[in-house]
């Protein structure tokens, strides 16, 4: 289900998880070949976009992938391909790197170390108190 919300009058689009802002969509949305061959896509160059970060960021199988909102998951992986195959997802992630967002960035105790005296002193039975 696709929410829209008004805002002074016009409709925008909320983001949801694991898409893609339309801040980001800008930047990448002249990069995609224009339809060739065969049947064109019921579904949008961002929608396919999307169902590939939902697949990446969820870590599910393909055909896993919700079809009511990205339809039919051999569509998307034959699309990955062809792109992943011609270096246009390369290009994409590229240029959405200049400027990263940091909103999946994580930190954990693997990978920060705590300071020597972060542990503390031996505790006495009126410090406990």
């Amino acid at each position: 289900m696709v929410r829209f919300e008004k805002t002074n009058g016009a409709s925008s689009m909320i983001q949801r998880r694991y898409e893609i802002s339309d801040e980001q969509w800008e930047q990448i949305k002249g990069m995609f070949p224009p339809y060739k061959t065969g049947r064109p896509s019921k579904l949008s160059e961002r929608t396919m976009f999307n169902a590939f970060l939902w697949i990446a960021r969820s870590g599910a199988a393909w055909r896993d992938l919700p079809e009511e909102r990205y339809g039919s998951w051999k569509t998307v992986y034959s699309r990955f391909c062809k792109w992943r195959d011609t270096g246009l997802l390369v290009a994409i992630f590229q240029t959405l790197q200049v400027e990263p967002d940091f909103e999946n960035l994580n930190i954990d105790s693997t990978s920060v170390k705590a300071h020597q005296h972060s542990a503390g002193a031996k505790k006495t039975p009126q410090d406990t108190k």
